[in-house]
């Protein structure tokens, strides 16, 4: 028998869910279409180029495609080493997406190893970074545009910027957790990285932001 579109879902675990079409969608742990509300994406992205860095499934790279862009790539290392990439490449084909694909480290985004890009997606990915600042250096260098960052945050209650390091596991048992900042760190580090602004766009779960970033 052949191999269907649900059996392909069914054959690995999911964080982003993804609608496939077909009244499929992916059993994703993420509330992915509560979370995309946040972002404030463009909702026209036509002519744009997009990289999603840290993309594991690919839900904003597909949607970012869906909405117009010349161009996405979608890159990870973490999540597609760690756990796996075979989410991404179901939902691509399922979609018949021309999503382009890259694993590679933060660390080794340069505008020489990727180009520049309009709009940069950065979500869910600096609270695991061991260098915060050096992630968001990578960031503005292939940014030629917008960024769009989405963190935890933590210390609200701190009245300069600052970061609260996770020791161990000991931020929500995942030891792949390293600093949680507060809104002020966010917005002076994306500053200091060299975007002309940064405005903090939404905030949910009590401890997420979304700031949007620009050169």
């Amino acid at each position: 028998m052949p191999q269907t579109v649900e059996d392909d879902v069914a054959s690995t675990s999911w964080f982003h869910r993804i609608d496939l079409g077909g009244g499929i969608t992916t059993p994703g742990i993420d509330d992915t279409p509560f979370k995309l509300t946040k972002l404030h994406l463009p909702q026209d992205l036509s002519g744009k180029s997009v990289i999603d860095i840290g993309c594991w499934n690919g839900a904003f790279s597909f949607e970012c495609e869906r909405r117009g862009a010349k161009r996405v790539l979608a890159s990870d290392w973490y999540c597609w080493q760690g756990s796996s990439k075979l989410g991404f490449d179901i939902a691509k084909k399922a979609l018949g997406s021309r999503v382009e694909e890259l694993e590679i480290k933060v660390e080794d985004i340069t505008a020489a190893t990727v180009g520049t890009f309009d709009l940069v997606l950065f979500l869910g990915v600096l609270y695991h970074a061991p260098d915060p600042i050096g992630y968001l250096r990578r960031v503005r260098e292939v940014c030629s545009g917008m960024a769009i960052i989405e963190t935890l945050v933590d210390a609200e209650d701190y009245p300069r910027p600052a970061m609260v390091f996770y020791e161990g596991n000991t931020e929500n048992s995942d030891s792949s957790n390293f600093f949680g900042p507060n809104r002020l760190a966010c917005e002076a580090m994306l500053r200091e990285v060299g975007f002309r602004e940064v405005r903090m766009v939404d905030e949910f779960y009590g401890n997420r932001m979304v700031f949007h970033a620009f050169v």
